[in-house]
């Protein structure tokens, strides 16, 4: 059995010398770059990039499977993330994967 690691990116709405980040919806308007409206007609955010409660702070959540599902988007946010300095920490956790058995 082979053990992965899984990696998350939590980007807070703060920059990284503690200012808050405007506009405060700037998470909901990036994560709806990704989003589609599911059988509910209500938008359904993706699962690679959506918001999130982290420590009782809404947070932007990356999956490190989004640069290899979509490049592109992963690079905006990126350059989005370092232009606006924003406070971001990496998050991984290890999955057994049962590949090749």
């Amino acid at each position: 059995m082979e053990v992965m690691v899984h990696c998350r990116y939590i980007i807070e709405g703060y920059t990284e010398d503690g200012r808050k980040f405007r506009p405060s919806d700037w998470i909901d308007r990036i994560a709806s770059m990704m989003a589609s409206y599911g059988s509910s007609h209500r938008l359904v955010f993706s699962e690679l990039l959506h918001p999130e409660l982290y420590q009782g702070q809404k947070c932007l959540i990356i999956d490190t499977q989004l640069e290899d599902v979509n490049p592109g988007m992963f690079e905006y946010v990126m350059d989005f993330v370092k232009n606006n300095k924003l406070k971001m920490t990496q998050v991984c956790e290890e999955m057994e994967s049962e590949l090749g058995s």
